[in-house]
């Protein structure tokens, strides 16, 4: 949401004298203060209201976007804690607190100092703007100087990868299935002792379209003891140019580069050759050690035998916070990513409290992760250091990925066919007039992408949810707008479209869904024929 007005507000008031500023009639006071919950009258009941009253606390310009390990994040954080005391629940993180610290390490690269730069045979040369054209992957061990001759090598499959030594290897940034991958490019740029990988983008790929600019250039780890590093294995820059760009990179090659980026979209074999250009690279890198916790509580079931069991109930508090402006807002408020979902948590804590919702068998763990959108680090925290034990979780249902932009007819399940959840899932969406349906989009690697998957990872039987859709209807344009536009930007804030009705429908889905598995006699199964079974059997 844009903070211009607040700041001018802010300004004005500083500026003008106090017995000037109290002498505006009370009419035009009110006039000129936004209502408290502007979007009250488009919610028909109660129980979403307060939900979405939760989410304007969370998401709102205060809160400042939530970036992880930052003082708005923790000012959120002791939100979530305050809220999960007042509904009763008991802390459940380190030292009998609601907060479970997790250490990261952050390195960043700074636009002051940064630059990329196209140099052509007579020396002209060409700029390409940070974060706006091209932008590159932090490492500790990037160097910050950079120049090198540039290749382009398709899809920088291992047969291609020859003669690449001391080069930028420019390749098609495919994430279609039967080509190769990111990792798998970066290992062949790395066996081939390239100095970067450039990755152009594919903008054919329209499930989920590259979004342009980057808000920042920033990478989080845990900080946990690592493996020594191979000091003789020289550093891989891994840079990652729009597919606008790509022209610049190409002039002089005798490519009709709108071609070329046609038949990388359709999977076509693409030539090999080499840019008659260097690329020199300059980096401005800031490290520092943070911390950010996770905010976890209990609320202990009411059956002597299952209580010790958990199903845990999981949203993301972490976002973006501040980034590069897109149409003049810096701030990346994360409303509905992630913001809505733990006002979710919190809701269903509050009826539990108020009686509205009776108390499972099973103990419900409430977690509000840190870092999701850094890699999935609090949750893969929780995991490696639980603070109940891992045997004892039985299931995690994860609200992440959810938009309600659109009448809520169909869920698309990640995991579906891993778990017994899938069924259970099924069996609560039936009666509410809601279809559950498989990924048809496995290319974007949602499974992997949100909070769910350490715990399949561990072992522990996980489902997570996305608002579905047929192909070539008014839901699927909706949601493909919102992942152009809104996702991870500023645009995902307070004001944009919420279908309040179809939110409201999977509130009671999602509360519904929480007690059948709380309440279940047996607890949820990972399938024999799962991947995740194999993993867990080869531990």
């Amino acid at each position: 949401m844009n903070r211009r007005i607040r700041v001018i507000a802010l300004l004005v008031a500083c500026v003008l004298p106090a017995p000037l500023m109290a002498q505006s009639p009370p009419q035009s006071e009110a006039q000129a203060q936004p209502p408290p919950h502007p979007r009250d009258a488009e919610i028909h009941d109660a129980d979403t209201r307060a939900w979405w009253h939760t989410t304007e606390a969370l998401s709102g310009d205060s809160m400042e976007g939530r970036d992880t390990g930052s003082p708005a994040y923790q000012r959120a954080a002791e939100y979530v804690a305050a809220r999960f005391k007042a509904a009763g629940l008991q802390p459940t993180g380190d030292h009998g607190s609601f907060f479970q610290a997790v250490p990261m390490h952050e390195v960043a690269v700074t636009a002051e100092g940064t630059s990329f730069t196209i140099v052509r045979p007579g020396g002209s040369e060409t700029a390409l703007a940070f974060l706006g054209q091209i932008t590159v992957a932090p490492a500790e061990d990037l160097p910050a100087r950079m120049e090198a001759s540039m290749t382009f090598r398709g899809y920088c499959g291992k047969d291609a990868m020859t003669d690449i030594a001391g080069r930028f290897v420019v390749c098609f940034g495919t994430q279609r299935d039967g080509l190769p991958g990111g990792a798998e490019r970066a290992a062949n740029a790395r066996a081939g002792h390239a100095i970067g990988l450039i990755n152009i983008d594919d903008p054919y790929f329209t499930i989920e379209p590259p979004r342009w600019p980057f808000a920042y250039a920033r990478a989080v780890r845990l900080r946990t003891p690592r493996a020594p590093v191979d000091s003789s294995a020289a550093p891989l820059a891994t840079l990652r140019i729009s597919a606008a760009s790509a022209a610049a990179l190409l002039v002089g090659t005798g490519q009709d580069v709108a071609a070329l980026l046609k038949l990388g979209g359709a999977k076509q074999p693409l030539p090999d050759f080499d840019i008659p250009a260097s690329l020199r690279v300059r980096l401005s890198l800031r490290q520092r050690d943070i911390s950010s916790p996770n905010v976890l509580a209990t609320l202990p079931g009411a059956d002597p035998k299952l209580a010790r069991e958990h199903v845990v109930a999981a949203a993301h508090l972490d976002g973006y916070g501040f980034g590069t402006p897109v149409r003049g807002d810096a701030l990346y408020n994360g409303t509905l990513d992630d913001a809505a979902y733990v006002a979710l948590l919190i809701q269903m804590a509050d009826d539990i409290q108020a009686h509205k919702l009776p108390v499972p068998k099973r103990s419900i763990l409430f977690a509000a992760f840190t870092g999701e959108e850094k890699g999935l680090l609090g949750s893969s925290w929780f995991v490696a250091h639980p603070t109940v034990p891992i045997e004892q979780l039985a299931a995690d249902i994860n609200l992440d990925q959810l938009r309600p932009l659109f009448p809520l007819r169909i869920l698309t399940a990640e995991a579906l066919a891993d778990t017994t959840l899938g069924e259970t899932a099924r069996t609560i969406a039936a009666p509410l007039h809601i279809e559950i349906r498989a990924d048809a989009e496995p290319e974007r690697n949602l499974l992997r992408r949100a909070d769910q998957y350490p715990f399949l990872a561990a072992h522990v039987p996980a489902i997570s949810f996305i608002f579905g859709y047929d192909r070539n209807t008014d839901a699927e344009t909706r949601y493909r707008e919102w992942y152009q536009v809104r996702y991870h930007r500023p645009q995902d804030d307070l004001t944009q479209p919420v279908d309040f009705d179809a939110a409201a429908q999977f509130d009671t889905f999602f509360y519904q869904l929480v007690e059948a598995i709380a309440n279940a006699p047996a607890r949820p199964a990972i399938y024999p024929s799962s991947p995740f079974m194999a993993s867990a059997a080869n531990r």
